[in-house]
């Protein structure tokens, strides 16, 4: 069981935070036996009395990204639990959210935008090929690593569909397919390309400077 200090958990020196959540902290980190930078999303179990349905949506979580593999997937390293906190040990994505990236940016060159969809089509493709529904993509949920490859991140709202139609409405609205927002019952993959459809209309209003969305675009 690993140990919550004030320094380390388990293998790992605790360095900054890297953000904040309605569920707990991430926090870069280093493996003090490889040198390995990760991330540590800490959960606090506190949380799972308050919200009785969140243990079961984090586990879920859990166990969907131990399955996944792809190089465009933030990818899950381990799973640490301590008697107050759970630890999810994650890829480190160095250079942060798409959305920081684009803000910071305020233009881009056209194959650059191209690229960054390319890469998150194919990830997106992974995720369908394996009956997989994302489910809530939006820049903030896209990371960057230090070559500027995308990894798709935050698997909160991602389901197996079993079944082709789902009806939880999820997901952030300005991304959000108009049947997710009305309620009705929708396809999730079919879903995830209409989210998909938004970024790449961000990316290319940045690109052409049509206009720099503001802020609340992102929202």
């Amino acid at each position: 069981m690993a140990q919550l200090t004030t320094t380390s958990i388990g293998d790992y020196t605790l360095m900054r935070t890297l953000g904040t959540g309605t569920t707990g902290k991430v926090k870069l980190a280093q493996n003090v036996n490889t040198g390995e930078y990760v991330a540590i999303k800490i959960i606090k179990k506190a949380n799972f009395l308050q919200k009785p349905n969140l243990e079961a949506k984090i586990h879920r979580e859990i166990a969907l990204m131990k399955l996944l593999d792809h190089p465009h997937i933030l990818k899950l390293l381990d799973v640490l639990e301590g008697p107050r906190h759970l630890h999810l040990i994650l890829e480190y994505a160095e250079n942060g959210e798409l959305f920081d990236y684009l803000v910071r940016a305020q233009s881009l060159r056209e194959d650059v935008a191209l690229d960054i969809f390319r890469q998150l089509i194919y990830g997106l493709d992974y995720l369908h090929s394996h009956s997989i529904c994302h489910r809530d993509l939006k820049p903030e949920n896209i990371l960057l690593d230090a070559n500027g490859h995308i990894k798709i991140a935050d698997f909160g709202f991602a389901r197996w569909m079993k079944e082709k139609i789902a009806e939880t409405s999820c997901g952030s609205p300005h991304y959000a397919a108009p049947e997710v927002i009305r309620g009705h019952p929708y396809d999730g993959c079919a879903a995830d390309i209409w989210s998909a459809g938004v970024i790449l209309f961000a990316l290319l209003a940045v690109c052409f400077h049509l206009f720099f969305p503001p802020a609340h675009f992102f929202i």
